[in-house]
This record gives structure tokens, sequence and C-alpha cells, in this order.
């Protein structure tokens, strides 16, 4: 048995993969407050922590689950150490310097990245309407950066960092380098979801970025005051450490055992989108008419690479890919 659990339809694969990406762009506006209380490093472990011990029984290996192969454990070593540990310090210290629109228009070159990781790696063909979903993405990603000058820090003031010249392109470097992570993620992640579970992936990359994270973190905690936390503080720690360790990972997992890389990758459209959003509603930050014909297009882009498509000369309403 190669697959422990079977895949699910194809529709509601793509709703695990939309709502995946929807609630990452959710918590990476959201760590913004987070990161002006905690350390970052300190933010990640609890993170980590948190979320290690929500999902202390999806580690337990599964009896269908097959004997791991040197290759597939060095595989989860990446999947942790590039998508959760690299990741998390790129993407929190890197919004910590530049606004959460900002970081949405960068991390709209994911889709162009898995698609281009999938090919070279995963041997994936990608169809014209892929291609065309990416380059869609693309137009959005030159739409938003024309915008960019009218992306205004959050209206607290609190975070000097985001409005400081000096410092916005060493965060717009570290987002960058988020896209980078994320893409080999989804990457290495299909690959893992043929051996392995949804729930056990999610747990076990969890574990790996936990161990990575402990010796900052630990060091980190030794002279944070606790104590002089908020209660919403802690209760935003909450939904970050839930949303990033355990309910994105396991329906980013789930939706990639019957989706290509390549295509799933152009969902990640919804994590600048749901960022901005978040950005706009909760931190106070502006988003202009450019930004939205942008949005817009990163959108149609997801509806061309996921409607169904008609064969010429046939009645069946779905293509077989």
């Amino acid at each position: 048995m190669t697959s422990p659990s079977p895949p699910p339809s194809r529709l509601a694969a793509y709703g695990c993969l939309a709502l995946s990406m929807s609630l990452v762009g959710s918590y990476v506006a959201l760590s913004k407050p987070l990161a002006m209380v905690f350390p970052v490093v300190l933010l990640a472990w609890l993170r980590f922590g948190i979320g290690g011990l929500a999902m202390l029984r999806w580690l337990r290996k599964p009896k269908s689950e097959p004997a791991l192969s040197a290759q597939t454990r060095g595989l989860i070593f990446l999947e942790s150490f590039l998508g959760n540990f690299l990741f998390t310090l790129c993407m929190i210290f890197g919004v910590s310097m530049t606004t959460a629109v900002s970081a949405g228009v960068i991390m709209s070159a994911i889709p162009a990245m898995v698609a281009l990781m999938s090919r070279a790696f995963l041997k994936e063909s990608i169809s014209p309407r892929v291609w065309g979903a990416i380059l869609c993405g693309a137009a959005g990603i030159a739409l938003l950066s024309l915008a960019k000058g009218g992306a205004a820090p959050a209206a607290d003031g609190l975070l000097p960092a985001a409005g400081a010249p000096g410092r916005a392109w060493l965060g717009d470097a570290l987002i960058f380098g988020a896209v980078l992570c994320e893409a080999s993620y989804a990457v290495i992640g299909k690959k893992l979801t043929a051996v392995m579970s949804p729930k056990r992936i999610s747990a076990v990359i969890n574990l790996w970025g936990f161990a990575l994270m402990f010796p900052f973190g630990a060091y980190a905690a030794l002279d944070f005051d606790f104590a002089g936390v908020a209660a919403e503080m802690w209760l935003l720690l909450l939904f970050y450490a839930l949303a990033a360790s355990v309910w994105t990972v396991w329906l980013w997992m789930t939706g990639l055992k019957s989706v290509p890389a390549s295509r799933a990758g152009v969902f990640t459209v919804m994590l600048p989108v749901s960022a901005a959003v978040v950005g706009v509603l909760a931190l106070g930050e502006t988003l202009g008419g450019m930004q939205l014909v942008a949005f817009a297009l990163a959108l149609a882009g997801l509806l061309l690479a996921t409607l169904p498509a008609r064969p010429a000369g046939a009645g069946i309403a779905v293509a077989q890919e």
C-alpha cells in the first residue's frame, strides 16, 4: 500500500487548498502585532510548541503507512526546515519590517515559483491554462508593484520599521525568501503525500520545527516577561499557532493528494489576497483601486486553473487531466 488514506475528490481538494492559503495569509498579517510583543524566535518556538500539543495523537505511525526510506526521512526534514523553520523566520522578520500589503505583493509570485519547481523536480507537465493562470498572477504583481508606494503602514504607528525605507528593502528580501521556502514546501509535500497521511505529515514536520527552534526560543524565553503579555495577545497567539502548525498544513497536504503541485500552487494567490484584506481590516493599512484590480486578476487566474474544461467535440463537462 502506497497511500495510507484515499484522496479527496477534486472539488474537495480545491476547497482544502484555498482555505489553507487563506488561513496562511491571515496569520501572515496577524503575526505583525505578535512580532511587536514577542521576540521573533520565541514567537516561532511557541507556535511549534502549541501546535505540537494539539497534534500529539497524530504522531503515531498508522499500520497502513509503509516503512519510510532514507530519502523520505530526508524530505521530511527539508519540508520542516524550509517550510516551517526558514519560512517562519523569513516571514515574521520580513513582515515586521514592511507592510502586510507589501508582503502580499511579493508573495503573489508563489504560484509561478511552485510551477517552475514542480516542472524541474517533479517533472510535471503544466497545461496552457495553468500557465495562463500564472500569467494572471504576474500581471497582478505588476499592478501591485506600481501601487506599492501607496501602501501605508499600520495606522497606530507602533512599528517604526514598517515605515523606515532603510529597512523596508530587507523586509521585502526576507519575504521573497519566504516565497522560495513556500514553493519548496509545496513541491516536497506532493512527494510526501504518496507515502504518509496529511495528519502525520503535519505532526512530524511540526516536531522537527520545534526541535530546530528550541535553542533559540528557549534562550529568548529566559529574559522574557510573560506576565506582561495582554490576554488578547495570548488568544491571538493561540489562533496563530493552530492556524500555522495544524490547520493550514493538514488542509494543504489533504488537497495535494488529489492535485498536481503546479496546479495547487495557483491557490497560493489566496495568501496575498487574505493577507491584504486582514492588513486593511485589522491593521489599518490602505488598499487602493489598482490593488483591487490586481487581486481580481489573481482570482481570475485561480478560476482559469480550476474550472472544468470541456473537451472539443465531447459533451463531457470535466476534462480528465
